[in-house]
């Protein structure tokens, strides 16, 4: 009942708090294009607060899932999934003296239905990216940040402790897509179970040296508690339920080639929890056969790639041009079900000049199921006497799912995106026996 009481009070606070300061919008300034948000400046009061240090912000996204052709059931429909962010960012220097300081909180809200789940994908496998990358890890209210970040030594060394997920700072990617695939910090996307991805928050400290301006290295511990993925516990701060810790660490280099900005990761993680063998039990056997447990591991590990790099500009205006980016992932093969991702990117910004911040993005991702995986399913198949797909209780035998997307980014005003996106699914849930999907999506970003 605390823990409950405690939700709704941070919920209403933050609440009460946009609401005041709504009430000094004026109309005015509220829908301006040219605004870095919908409802204004609130009469100059928004950057006023912004300089002495307060920053308010309350952000949507909405997305829009067509299942136009194939899939499990070609039965067209359309689900609607959104997220909504109420955030507060304080400069703890300018309102309280704390040199080189900040203050983040973040409270989420998700609600909708994923088109993937029953129409692209078979209910017995599901499919591995979605259709809609806003929805998910439940359709509930979550603390998703609150941290204090110090930095030391002119800015060289950077500490941030408090509740956040290890997306936000490894493997970090833009969010500019709509399939999943495309979409944020890939780990977290093939190893759910143990890096908690937005908006999912966990004890957590994270240490970064910046090396030079254009070169830093970063280590972090992360409290793995898979309780937290529970839709009743989207305000835990208790570590009951702890698992063990997953430590990553990465190197990312800046560099400016051709005077255009790049960015490249490199990482690895580790997982300190226990974890169960895709296929062997105890003694080295198939435990689909021997009916014994599977064997459990010490831990678990991978690692990742990351590339972006812009390529061109338009006419010396480096806001606009021609970028590519690249994904990678690979991960433990005895005790994770997919072993290895990739994704190839391209994203032109400004593309027409009478449209200088639209942009428009391809892409294409590749999803491999662990071969031992595969054999598993196939043997409690076997064991259990089935091998008719059809039979309800048959377990399809996944491989490898490939995701495209090509979309158009319409920058409406500076405080609103619609990008409408066409999907490609070859093998949903890398199910053979499921037809290639088409999917139309529409894709909403909104910032209040």
């Amino acid at each position: 009942m605390k823990k409950k009481n405690n939700a709704q009070l941070i919920c209403q606070l933050s609440a009460i708090a946009a609401m005041s300061l709504a009430g000094t919008v004026h109309a005015a300034e509220a829908f301006s294009p040219e605004s870095k948000w919908m409802t204004g400046d609130w009469g100059g009061e928004r950057t006023k607060l912004i300089e002495a240090g307060y920053d308010f912000t309350l952000e949507y996204v909405g997305e829009v899932g067509s299942n136009l052709k194939g899939g499990y059931n070609d039965d067209t429909t359309a689900r609607y999934s959104d997220q909504f962010a109420l955030g507060a960012q304080l400069d703890l220097e300018k309102i309280f003296g704390w040199k080189d300081a900040e203050f983040k909180l973040a409270i989420t809200e998700r609600s909708g239905k994923n088109i993937s789940n029953d129409r692209i994908g078979d209910p017995r496998a599901g499919t591995f990216s979605s259709s809609q990358e806003v929805w998910g890890r439940g359709q509930t209210w979550r603390l998703t940040q609150l941290w204090v970040k110090q930095k030391y030594f002119d800015g060289a060394l950077d500490v941030k402790a408090g509740y956040f997920g290890e997306g936000e700072d490894f493997n970090s990617f833009p969010c500019d897509f709509q399939n999943l695939a495309f979409c944020g910090s890939q780990v977290g996307n093939w190893v759910g179970g143990i890096w908690y991805n937005w908006p999912v928050s966990q004890a957590a400290i994270r240490v970064k040296y910046n090396i030079n301006d254009e070169l830093y290295a970063q280590i972090g511990a992360y409290n793995q508690n898979p309780s937290q993925l529970e839709t009743g516990n989207g305000f835990k701060l208790s570590g009951s339920g702890t698992k063990g810790t997953i430590i990553p660490v990465e190197l990312v280099w800046s560099p400016n080639v051709n005077s255009l900005p790049g960015e490249y990761r490199v990482g690895y993680y580790k997982s300190t929890a226990k974890a169960d063998d895709v296929r062997e039990d105890a003694n080295g056997n198939d435990a689909a056969v021997s009916g014994d447990a599977y064997r459990s591991h010490s831990s678990k590990s991978g690692y990742w790639f990351v590339a972006q790099q812009q390529l061109t500009d338009h006419n010396g205006d480096k806001s606009r041009g021609l970028s590519i980016a690249a994904n990678a992932t690979f991960h433990d093969k005895d005790t994770n079900v997919v072993d290895n991702y990739q994704n190839l990117m391209l994203v032109y910004k400004g593309p027409f000049n009478a449209r200088p911040k639209d942009d428009v993005g391809i892409g294409i991702a590749r999803i491999h199921v662990n071969e031992d995986a595969q054999k598993n399913r196939k043997l409690i198949n076997g064991v259990n006497g089935i091998d008719d797909y059809d039979n309800p209780a048959f377990l399809p035998i996944q491989d490898t799912e490939y995701n495209a997307e090509i979309n158009y980014g319409f920058h409406v005003t500076n405080w609103l995106t619609v990008r409408p996106n066409l999907q490609y699914v070859k093998h949903p849930g890398g199910v053979d026996q499921v037809d290639d999907a088409i999917v139309a999506g529409l894709k909403i970003q909104s910032v209040f």
